[in-house]
C-alpha cells in the first residue's frame, strides 16, 4: 500500500487535526514575541488533549499529533524543540523542554522485515514526563519511557529507559549521574 495511503487510513479521524496543527502551527511558529507566546498558547489549547495554565512555545517549536499529550500546568517548549503524540504523551506540572529536544511516542517497526521499514506501520509507545522536570537542550527522550517526577535529563542525552524520580541522568544511552535532594 502506498505510504500516503496507508497514512490516510490510519490517521483518517485526524486529518483535519493534522492538517490545522501543520498549516496554522506552520505559521504561528516562527512569529517572535510575547504576543506570538500568548497566541500559541492559545492555539495548542485547543488541539492538546489537555493543557493546564500558562504554557510556553517558544519560536521554532514543532509538534504533532498533539491529540495525543496531555499537559500539566506551567509547560516551557523551547525553540527547536520537536514533540510528536501520536503514540501519547502525557506531561506533569513545571516541565521544561530545552532547545531542540526531541520527544517521540512511536518508532518504526523495525523488526518486521518482510516489507521496507517505510512500508510498515509504527509502534505507539506512550511517553510519561513526571512533574518538576527538565528535558535538556539537544535531549532525545525515545519512545515508550517514563520520567519520574523531579528528575533532571543532561544536554545530549539519549533516554531510552525509565528515569527514576529526582535522577539526574546524561549520556549516550542515559545513564543516572546523581540524585538531587
Amino acid at each position: 500500500m502506498h505510504v500516503l495511503q496507508r497514512f490516510t487510513k490510519r490517521y483518517r479521524t485526524q486529518l483535519l487535526h493534522l492538517w490545522i496543527e501543520e498549516v496554522v502551527g506552520g505559521l504561528l511558529r516562527s512569529l517572535p514575541g510575547l504576543t506570538a507566546l500568548v497566541i500559541r498558547g492559545w492555539f495548542y489549547r485547543r488541539l492538546f488533549k489537555m493543557l493546564g495554565n500558562s504554557a510556553l512555545f517558544y519560536p521554532g517549536v514543532y509538534i504533532s499529533h498533539s491529540y495525543g499529550i496531555r499537559a500539566g500546568d506551567s509547560l516551557a517548549i523551547n525553540s527547536g524543540a520537536t514533540i510528536d503524540g501520536r503514540g501519547g504523551l502525557t506531561l506533569g506540572d513545571h516541565v521544561m523542554v530545552g532547545p531542540n529536544a526531541v520527544i517521540v511516542t512511536s518508532e518504526h517497526d523495525h523488526w518486521q522485515t518482510a516489507e521496507p521499514m517505510m512500508q510498515v506501520d509504527h509502534i505507539m509507545k506512550p511517553v510519561a514526563i513526571g512533574t518538576d522536570v527538565w528535558i535538556g537542550a539537544q535531549a532525545v527522550v525515545s519512545a515508550g519511557v517514563s520520567i519520574g517526577d523531579g528528575a533532571v535529563v543532561a544536554a545530549g542525552a539519549v533516554v531510552t529507559e525509565d528515569v527514576a524520580a529526582r535522577a539526574v541522568v546524561g549520556g549516550v544511552p542515559a545513564k543516572p549521574i546523581q540524585t538531587r535532594n
